[in-house]
């Protein structure tokens, strides 16, 4: 039995209601198309399984379809959350978008970036490393280069995503409810997000007079919580407990657990980063959540909107929000 032949890009047009030029430009990026004509081709193409012959578009217009994301070799969760998020985007804009990893000093990235710019495999490359100004200069006959300002030299979270303000909103809401004792267990100092949010945690219980038993901690390591909490006088409770992240958040649950303290009426506690298992501890923790994924869809989108010489777009909504949950009992967000 003979298999049925492949959709081609008339069949989209037809689905579509346009001409075969227009799902030609909405593939290739060419021509003004109005959003919601690029929509409905897009669907048209995604319902029937189309998807166009790269090669021989770059024979015809020395156009690839394809996009590069350079990672670091190692990438870890929140980079593949990105990279998921960036996918979604190129996919559904007509791209196919391959990763490209790659290892050592901010000028050895550089170096590589500039090749594959130079390389004319790629339309555009979307680098989530670090590199220097050059890799993004305008040079003629090279790809477009852009840059996720997401994370440092050392590919921790950077920029919006180690934003702390919302670790203001978690000390404000549990001051109205009722709080006047805290302490803040921070991370490593090497991390901008750790910095910050002990620099926020810092100047936030300064502003509303409330009293601070310090900072402690140090690591990304759930011991030096619970030791930290072990180490608190009888006489400090109740206390609010402003954790750097969720497993720091963790190790002060069980501190309490040990001590005999109930949580949230003795010691609350707040975390950061939304892991799976804090919707799951006893109380569930109350954290905030980091939208890697919206990152990486927004950071596509505006090198997808730089190759088609469209508007940048808007991001819809903040990257990070808060899960109230169990473990900071009744606080709520300030009104």
């Amino acid at each position: 039995m003979n298999a049925a032949p492949p959709p081609t890009s008339r069949d989209v047009a037809r689905l579509a209601g346009v001409s075969q030029a227009t799902v030609s430009y909405v593939l290739t990026g060419k021509g003004s198309i109005s959003p919601a004509t690029r929509e409905r081709v897009l669907e048209a193409a995604g319902s029937i399984g189309y998807r166009p012959n790269l090669a021989a578009r770059s024979m015809r217009t020395r156009r690839s379809g394809r996009l590069a994301v350079i990672t670091g070799v190692s990438a870890a969760d929140h980079q593949m959350r990105m990279i998921v998020g960036a996918s979604q985007v190129a996919n559904d804009s007509g791209y196919v978008m391959e990763t490209s990893s790659v290892d050592g000093t901010v000028k050895d990235r550089t170096e590589r970036v500039i090749d594959l710019a130079a390389g004319g495999q790629y339309e555009g490359i979307l680098t989530l490393v670090p590199v220097l100004p050059e890799a993004l200069s305008d040079v003629d006959g090279r790809s477009p280069v852009m840059a996720a300002t997401a994370f440092d030299e050392q590919m921790h979270s950077a920029g919006e995503l180690a934003d702390a303000s919302l670790l203001e909103v978690f000390v404000r809401a549990l001051v109205e409810a009722g709080h006047r004792r805290f302490m803040h267990i921070g991370g490593p100092e090497e991390y901008s997000s750790a910095r910050a949010r002990r620099a926020t945690y810092l100047a936030c219980v300064e502003q509303l007079g409330v009293e601070s038993l310090g900072v402690l901690g140090g690591e990304w390591a759930a011991e030096p919580a619970r030791q930290a909490v072990l180490a608190l006088p009888d006489h400090a409770r109740p206390v609010a407990v402003i954790a750097a992240n969720d497993l720091l958040a963790v190790g002060a649950l069980r501190g309490a657990a040990e001590r005999g303290w109930s949580v949230p009426d003795d010691l609350v506690v707040t975390g950061w980063d939304n892991s799976a298992f804090g919707a799951y501890t006893m109380p569930s923790l109350t954290t905030v959540d980091l939208d890697f994924q919206a990152a990486g869809r927004h950071a596509m989108q505006l090198l997808v909107a730089a190759l088609r010489g469209e508007e940048p777009p808007a991001r819809g909504s903040a990257l990070q929000r808060i899960v109230w949950r169990e473990s900071t009992g009744g606080a709520a967000p300030p009104a």
